[in-house]
């Protein structure tokens, strides 16, 4: 892969509940692959119950790995220049969106910064996240120490989990 840097490895989660949903992750995961992003691991898309802001649709959702020479700024940049040709409009925090791209993991990296957290704050409370995380990585080990199936067996423990199904198309 040319780049600048080192491959690294992260962790990609997609999300869009407006329009031809499942054309926009297609979109998405084709507007990532470039001279310094490659995906090397797609999971299935999952339907899932919107969270926080609850009237709208269901969301498609899926997670993805990459290999990246980008560090996690850029990549973050990246990841909004996508959103925006798109067509993301941030209108209403958790609302309503054509594409959500997040950065899940980034290496073992531990990043907390005005702009962006990593791992991502929310990802172990998010079934839509765990579940295709688990499919793609089941024994990925996080920052924290555990792995993704351990971190989907304490959601599931809790009983926190949201409607999620498998999509079918």
């Amino acid at each position: 892969m040319p780049g600048k840097g080192k491959v690294k490895h992260a962790f990609l989660g997609l999300g869009s509940n407006m329009g031809e949903r499942e054309s926009y992750l297609d979109a998405a995961r084709q507007e990532l692959t470039c001279s310094e992003v490659r995906i090397i691991r797609v999971s299935s898309l999952y339907e899932t119950e919107p969270v926080g802001y609850t009237d709208q649709g269901w969301f498609l959702n899926q997670v993805v790995k990459v290999e990246t020479t980008l560090d996690p700024e850029e990549l973050l940049s990246f990841i909004h220049e996508i959103e925006n040709k798109l067509g993301r409009k941030r209108l209403i925090r958790w609302g309503p969106r054509v594409i959500d791209v997040d950065i899940l993991l980034y290496e073992n990296l531990v990043l907390d910064t005005p702009d962006l957290i990593i791992p991502h704050p929310r990802m172990y409370e998010r079934s839509f996240v765990l579940i295709p995380l688990q499919e793609i990585a089941p024994d990925l080990v996080h920052p924290d120490g555990r792995t993704t199936r351990e971190h989907l067996e304490a959601l599931s423990g809790k009983g926190e989990t949201e409607k999620i199904r498998l999509f079918q198309g």
